[in-house]
Formats: structure tokens, sequence, C-alpha cells
């Protein structure tokens, strides 16, 4: 009798966790559609912007024509972490944790180049006197690269911390859990990154 109530218990803990496990990422693919109102924003801004630009500053084929090349290494950049993370999530189906920090250390270096290429296009458009408040197209195109570059920012973080818990607890339902999530936001940005490549830099320079 008594093992009968423990299996049940047992059945219970396990459908309870679950459960939770649903909730979470429910919850977190209600997170990226409010993300994804708030880029579709931003891109609608940028969309008009860029149609208005005052006389004298520079037009985004000025801007983009030359450095065409260099984003496209940049997007290749993310694009290669993309797919680095899905081994990471293919290596956590088969229990091999060695695996996953080491995908994940791949995507990281993937993912923290974009940001270092991003931050030097930023840095030479700025010295060049193409900053932010130069004029509301550059503010538009600032914010709406930035905002993409802070949440990579924020998932190269979160890679860090769900490396160091998977190294510490192995793969856990709770790191299996995050690690999922993960790979939900970085292949979000994945193509939320398409999106501004095709938009603004390739339709800029044509």
């Amino acid at each position: 009798m008594a093992e009968v109530l423990h299996h049940d218990n047992h059945g219970h803990d396990d459908h309870h966790h679950h459960d939770d496990t649903d909730i979470t990422v429910f919850g977190f693919w209600t997170y990226l559609m409010s993300d994804l109102i708030l880029f579709g924003t931003l891109f609608i801004a940028f969309a008009v912007l860029s149609s208005h630009i005052p006389a004298g500053t520079p037009s985004p084929k000025e801007l983009f024509g030359d450095t065409l090349g260099f984003v496209l290494t940049e997007t290749f950049a993310l694009l290669i972490s993309s797919v680095t993370f899905g081994f990471a999530v293919l290596a956590s189906y088969k229990k091999n944790v060695n695996q996953v920090i080491l995908w994940l250390i791949v995507t990281f270096l993937f993912g923290a180049s974009f940001i270092g290429m991003e931050l030097y296009e930023f840095n030479h458009l700025v010295h060049a006197g193409h900053g932010p408040s130069h004029s509301a197209f550059l503010s538009a195109f600032f914010t709406l690269v930035g905002t993409h570059g802070i949440h990579v920012t924020s998932g190269l973080v979160w890679m860090i911390i769900l490396m160091y818990q998977i190294k510490k607890n192995g793969l856990t339902v709770a790191n299996t859990r995050r690690l999922a999530c993960l790979s939900l936001f970085w292949h979000f940005l994945d193509i939320v990154w398409i999106c501004v490549f095709s938009v603004v830099y390739l339709l800029g320079a044509v």
C-alpha cells in the first residue's frame, strides 16, 4: 500500500513538474511575442524616418553602400551561432554535458564576435559625424540596431550563467528547460537580425 502511495505521489510530482515546464515555455513564448511587437514598432519608425532625410545629412546608400560586406560577415557570424546552438541542443538530448558546454562556448564566441563588429560599426559612424543625434533617421537606426544588440548581449550573459549551471549541476530538468528557452530566444534574435539586415542594410545600400 505504501509503495502504491509512493508511486502515486511520485507520478503526481512528475505531472506537476511537467505542468511547470509547460507554463514556463508558454510564458517565454508570450515574452517573445511582446518583443516582436517592440521590434515591429522600431521597424515602422525606421521605415518612416528613413524616407524623410533632411538636406545635408547622409542617406542610407551613402552610409551602408561601402559597409555591406562588413555587415554581411557580421550576419554570417550570428547565423553560424544559431547553427552551433542547435548542436548544443542536440547534445542535450544525448545527455552529453561536455558537448553541450563545448557548443555553447562556440556559440558564445560567434555571438561575441557579432557584438564586437557591431560596436566597431557604431564607433566608426560616431567618429565620422554620423551619431544618433545627427538626424532622426540615424536615431531610428541606432535605436533599432542597438536594441537588437542589447538583446544579443543579454543572451550572451544568460549563456555564461547557463554554462556554469550545467557544469555544476548537469543536465537537470530545470537546466534543460533553460536551454530550451535560451534556444528560442537566440533563434528569435537571428530571425530579427535577418529582417534588420534586409530592411536596413540591403535595401538601404540599394
